[in-house]
């Protein structure tokens, strides 16, 4: 159970650490090209072994950089999101991104949900039209981030998903190795871009606050997966997902002043029903 609630804990803590230190002063990709690096140090230092994490097969190499894009996406989007709908919305339309997984092995893997997995789905569509009504304008753009998020976010996880399925589980830390340096040379990439689009260059603050995002991120996977080994996956998911979103929309309510509509809360209130009936 400690797994765990540290792994609830790093997961809100990444959440936290974009919205805390997000500036609009330097080049935007600056923390999260410090987050990757950050998560690239720590997987060469954790790894035991003679550095064979450099290797792999090349469907292993693939996998990796497939889920190294859809992990920049969500963690671009959501750096975006938190800013305009906050924390909490942010990471509640960040967990449901279980939903592409479970779409993915329902259509290339033959696995059939439950009765209540199908409800489960119901309720994120229902909670998708309800915060999607919440206004015009600005309200409908915030609700487009928050999807696309989802989708991203849900990307990433569904290759989790993939590799668990068609790669070799003895090339596990080499997918997650290589997951993170395509992050990185796609990160690049986007500050360059934006240096040359607006002319901001990369601030060290944020650079060096990549590390408070990294830190989480990484051990918030790793945390997750001592979980499972520990306890049963229909507990783990569950908790992990609505401890995550309770922990972030507290901590945003405390330090940021962040507050949901009636209709956003009874959003949240839907996607935590839907959690918790996807993962029996």
């Amino acid at each position: 159970m400690l797994y765990l609630l540290l792994a609830i804990l790093s997961s809100a803590s990444m959440t936290l650490a974009l919205r805390f230190f997000r500036s609009r002063d330097g080049n935007r990709y600056g923390i999260i090209l410090g987050n990757y690096l950050t998560c690239i140090l720590l997987a060469l230092l954790l790894t035991p072994g003679d550095g064979s994490v450099l290797s792999g097969s090349g469907s292993t190499v693939g996998m990796g950089a497939v889920a190294g894009f859809f992990y920049v996406s969500a963690l671009v989007l959501m750096q975006t999101s938190v800013q305009q709908n906050g924390a909490g919305l942010t990471s509640a339309f960040a967990r449901l991104g279980l939903v592409i997984s479970l779409l993915v092995s329902v259509l290339f893997f033959e696995e059939r949900p439950a009765v209540l997995q199908f409800l489960g789905v119901g309720l994120v569509l229902a909670a998708l039209v309800l915060i999607n009504n919440e206004g015009t304008g600005s309200a409908k753009k915030g609700f487009w981030l928050l999807l696309l998020t989802l989708l991203c976010s849900g990307g990433a996880d569904a290759m989790s998903k993939v590799f668990e399925e068609l790669g070799n589980p003895a090339e596990n830390t080499r997918f997650f190795f290589w997951l993170f340096v395509t992050a990185l040379l796609l990160t690049v990439c986007l500050a360059l871009w934006e240096r040359k689009r607006t002319g901001k260059r990369l601030v060290l603050r944020e650079f060096a606050a990549g590390a408070a995002v990294g830190v989480p991120n990484y051990f918030s996977s790793y945390l997750l997966l001592r979980s499972l080994q520990k306890l049963p996956a229909f507990l783990v998911f569950p908790v992990f997902s609505t401890g995550t979103i309770l922990l972030v929309l507290a901590a945003g309510l405390l330090f940021f002043r962040e507050r949901l509509t009636k209709r956003q809360c009874l959003g949240v209130g839907l996607i935590l029903a839907a959690l918790v009936l996807l993962n029996l």
